[in-house]
């Protein structure tokens, strides 16, 4: 069993980006496990508070799910052309301490994929992503999934109705999973 790890970047409960990550949870490959994190509860990065507290609850179930996962898929919004500032704090926090680093993201396969109501997916916001986890030492799946215009995709109540962006996805997810396959972490 293949067992991947997933986060939406959006608070919201029904963002473009949260859809499609329940999307993707429907789509994985037989012999796939893909299990929906949140990064709701994570407070705000302060140093201070690490020394004085230690590393927060939410902070350690995050790490512990990214350390017993097989690959890491990101579904991230774009905010300003860039990463959203909830999402960058959820892994700076998850980079803490320092010599944890290796044990989460050292050689943990990493997949991309995001989806807006603009005319270019994230691609911004994905490109951002690339020198993080290449700092943090993750392996990054060559290619990325960008979703344009996601708010065709979907109908009102988050079914994925365009059958396009549903083949996208369903090979995107079987590259993702052959990739976390074929390396260890």
């Amino acid at each position: 069993m293949t067992k991947l790890f997933s986060l939406s970047g959006s608070l919201r409960r029904n963002s473009l980006n949260s859809t499609l990550l329940r999307a993707a949870s429907e789509l994985v490959p037989d012999g796939t496990d893909l299990t929906i994190g949140t990064i709701r509860g994570v407070p705000l990065y302060d140093g201070d508070v690490e020394v004085a507290e230690g590393i927060p609850q939410s902070v350690t179930a995050l790490k512990q799910a990214v350390i017993g996962c097989d690959g890491l898929l990101i579904v991230t919004p774009e905010y300003n052309n860039s990463i959203p500032g909830v999402f960058k704090n959820a892994i700076d926090w998850m980079s803490r301490p320092p010599s944890d680093i290796k044990l989460v993201f050292g050689g943990r396969r990493v997949a991309l994929m995001g989806a807006s109501a603009g005319n270019y997916g994230t691609v911004l916001s994905q490109s951002a992503w690339l020198p993080v986890f290449r700092t943090l030492g993750a392996e990054l799946l060559p290619g990325r999934l960008l979703v344009p215009r996601a708010q065709d995709a979907f109908d009102d109540g988050g079914t994925l109705i365009d059958e396009k962006l549903r083949g996208q996805l369903k090979t995107f997810l079987e590259r993702f999973v052959a990739f976390a396959r074929s390396g260890t972490t």
